[in-house]
């Protein structure tokens, strides 16, 4: 093996074994009271895309430690997120909170027992995207309101003035379909209704499923936003097809969804799709050393979502899609 390949992946080993001392640190005091040593408790590495999950078992409990990734401090609102969590397990759609560090993010949860991680694979079940949208449903109705707002469109800005500042490369192409997101985004917002509290970043691994009900988790981009977001965001991030959005949305509203309601989804989805292009691209720059998905780096993850985007704006039944959402059809 390479000299500096060999290097860094020690180097990558060193930070992995640190994380899970902090966690079976973490988990020691806070999970377990310190009725254990930190080395009595035994950590697993669980799923995550920019934070590390572990599992924590001791005592014959189990709690689930997030530490959280390089680079996340640049653009995470930590009181937010704190907030957010907590109101969300009071709410009944999230783990329960243990404990929190709004200093570093450091997370503690209950570890949901019977569950599965959501994927698309589980997804292919029209009950578990019932369950999803019941769940969605619940958080969408319950009357509260998070600390801060979510707009895609400021936190695409945060994201580019991050890369920016790097001279960080960004898809051919990018400019002239902003200028096409500017027009979707005044249609939705003219057509808007009240902001609610959202997830805004309900990727499958940050869902799981017990046969009964699905929990949501990690709340870190959570904030008051149009509903339409979290149900688009799912199908962006599952890879859903028109039959399962349209059992989503059927399942969320208590009935079939109207033209508008559909392509208001639509609308989102590119949307969607535009922004985890840039955080893709963040990713590339951070150098995150987590697998992108099964894609070989972040910026062909970055691409993907860029595809995507270009595809829903392109496609023959946009136009028409955008016309129901401007005419409420």
């Amino acid at each position: 093996m390479n000299a500096i390949v060999l290097e860094e992946n020690m180097l990558a080993d060193r930070t992995e074994i640190e994380r899970q001392r902090r966690a079976q640190a973490v988990a020691a005091e806070f999970a377990y009271g310190g009725a254990v040593e930190a080395q009595e408790v035994a950590v697993e590495a669980l799923a995550g895309m920019t934070n590390r999950n572990y599992l924590a078992n001791a005592l014959g409990k189990r709690f689930v430690v997030r530490i959280p990734g390089e680079g996340t401090e640049e653009y995470i609102d930590r009181k937010a997120d704190e907030e957010a969590g907590r109101l969300t397990s009071d709410i009944g759609v999230n783990a329960p909170v243990v404990y929190y560090d709004p200093k570093t993010g450091t997370q503690i949860t209950r570890f949901i027992e019977g569950c599965v991680t959501m994927s698309a694979e589980v997804f292919k079940d029209p009950g578990a995207v019932r369950r999803a949208a019941i769940s969605f449903r619940k958080l969408h109705t319950s009357g509260r309101k998070l600390k801060n707002d979510f707009n895609e469109k400021t936190v695409a800005q945060d994201y580019l003035d991050v890369l920016k500042a790097r001279n960080a490369r960004l898809p051919d192409g990018y400019e002239k379909v902003q200028k096409q997101a500017d027009l979707i985004r005044d249609v939705l917002r003219a057509t808007a209704q009240e902001t609610v509290p959202c997830h805004n970043d309900p990727a499958p691994e940050n869902l799981v499923d017990t046969g009964e009900r699905v929990y949501i988790l990690d709340w870190e981009f959570a904030g008051n936003n149009d509903p339409f977001w979290d149900l688009a965001d799912l199908s962006v991030e599952t890879a859903f097809t028109e039959e399962q959005d349209r059992i989503l949305l059927e399942a969320y509203l208590g009935r079939p969804p109207r033209e508008s309601e559909y392509g208001r989804i639509v609308l989102y989805k590119s949307l969607a799709f535009l922004l985890w292009t840039l955080w893709g691209v963040l990713q590339h720059v951070n150098a995150n050393p987590r697998p992108a998905y099964h894609f070989a780096s972040y910026w062909d993850y970055a691409m993907d979502r860029f595809t995507k985007c270009q595809a829903i704006m392109n496609s023959d039944r946009f136009a028409a899609l955008l016309e129901a959402v401007r005419l409420r059809a």
